[in-house]
């Protein structure tokens, strides 16, 4: 039975719809309309958010608002950091995913001689970088800036000085870069891939498990062989991001995308993963209510929540 501590991070900042920031506060509402004391039941902290910056101009079009995601990865990362060596059970609840390169850094730091494995189940690879992002947008670059990765070979952008010097600090936040390797890293539910991601997923021959593959074989095979992949791992982090699922289901998320997993496949497939004993923190980002009807995709994400954390205090 582990300890569970909730880290909210309202943050929106990388994500280029608006919204994502009021996720959080809709699965608590879902939680009132299931009659669940969960957040009541477990404590909470709050990372201090710079959704402010959305108010103003972006300066860096390649990495926009780079400065607040730098802000937000080190409050972040000392968090979770913190929170892992009290020997609490950390499930961040993010706005857009941008952050989650600060939850890989605070377990990095935490454990900074530890192997980590990733398993980011998401319709996205977010293995972009200010030379090859076609948005700007942060929430497509986590991956990138945890692996140290910068795709210069397939650059199609001219970042200028500022945002390379930014770049590099969120890459070594921490004072760990690279924080994970290719072999680290089990994509599920990928489906959405720029060119310049392809030619590295190929490249470097990242584990993936397509939809038709989580279809055809079952959640518990999937998850055996994700885990099986990690087995050189000491520790794993499980990220969820919402548009994993169906676009018929996850209307309510700022990049939805067809050809997903069931909210069913999803549920059950994180509740199989959080088993393994090396599961150290659990993620889940992307929702946005004002993209939704009756709060629908917090509902449907509130239910896998809840099958989660009973697996976890089980």
């Amino acid at each position: 039975m582990k300890t569970i501590k909730f880290i909210e991070v309202k943050s929106e900042i990388g994500a280029g719809t608006r919204g994502a920031s009021m996720g959080v506060d809709a699965l608590k509402i879902a939680a009132l309309d299931y009659g669940s004391n969960m957040f009541k039941q477990f404590e909470s902290i709050e990372i201090k958010t710079e959704n402010q910056l959305l108010f103003e101009p972006v300066k860096q079009p390649y990495s926009k608002r780079i400065g607040g995601v730098l802000s937000i990865y080190e409050r972040l990362a000392t968090t979770l950091s913190q929170t892992l060596k009290k020997n609490n059970f950390p499930i961040v609840l993010a706005g857009d995913h941008s952050t989650a390169g600060g939850t890989i850094a605070g377990i990095k730091m935490a454990y900074p001689k530890q192997k980590l494995g990733v398993i980011w189940i998401d319709a996205h690879a977010d293995i972009h970088s200010p030379y090859t992002t076609p948005s700007g947008n942060l929430h497509g670059m986590p991956i990138a800036a945890s692996l140290n990765e910068d795709n210069i070979q397939n650059r199609v952008n001219k970042p200028d000085k500022d945002t390379v010097d930014f770049w590099t600090r969120l890459k070594r936040v921490g004072g760990i870069a690279p924080k994970i390797t290719y072999n680290d890293l089990v994509y599920i539910g990928v489906r959405d891939v720029e060119p310049e991601e392809s030619y590295l997923l190929k490249k470097h021959k990242v584990k993936t498990f397509t939809t038709a593959e989580v279809k055809r074989n079952g959640v518990e095979k999937i998850a055996r062989d994700a885990l099986a992949h990690l087995t050189h791992c000491n520790l794993i982090y499980v990220s969820f991001d919402v548009d994993s699922m169906d676009s018929s289901i996850s209307k309510g998320t700022g990049t939805p995308v067809r050809n997903g997993i069931t909210e069913k496949e999803a549920g059950s497939l994180c509740v199989r993963l959080i088993q393994n004993a090396k599961v150290c923190c659990f993620e889940i980002c992307e929702i946005n209510p004002t993209l939704d009807k009756e709060n629908l995709m917090a509902e449907n994400t509130f239910e896998i929540l809840q099958k989660v954390v009973s697996q976890l205090t089980y």
